[in-house]
């Protein structure tokens, strides 16, 4: 059995990476290993460097869509976007909802 892998998102759409600031910055600050003591200001100084920056928007887009789970994305943390996450995926199946309600009421009429 031949093992496929979907992608639901173009992860190169608008090439939002080439024009991000942490593109020329160490890796490693963006994946601190924990959340306390030291950590901590290593989160904070991933987030100024996504504060300036101008596709922070679109990379936590990309990190909520393909559900990012460790290091800074787009000036969030790994808990932060826990939380954002939650709130995405149901404003999303209540579009789709509402969607699907209007292609119902669409095809009745």
């Amino acid at each position: 059995m031949a093992l496929t892998w979907n992608r639901t998102v173009d992860w190169d759409a608008d090439a939002w990476r080439n024009e991000a600031a942490c593109r020329n910055a160490e890796p490693d600050l963006f994946f601190p290993i924990g959340s306390t003591g030291l950590a901590v200001d290593q989160i904070d100084a991933a987030k100024r460097v996504c504060d300036a920056c101008e596709a922070s928007s679109a990379c936590l887009d990309f990190a909520l869509a393909t559900n990012q789970e460790s290091g800074v994305w787009g000036g969030t943390s790994e808990d932060e976007r826990r939380k954002l996450r939650k709130a995405w995926l149901a404003a999303r199946r209540r579009n789709l909802a509402e969607q699907r309600e209007r292609e119902m009421q669409a095809e009745s009429a």
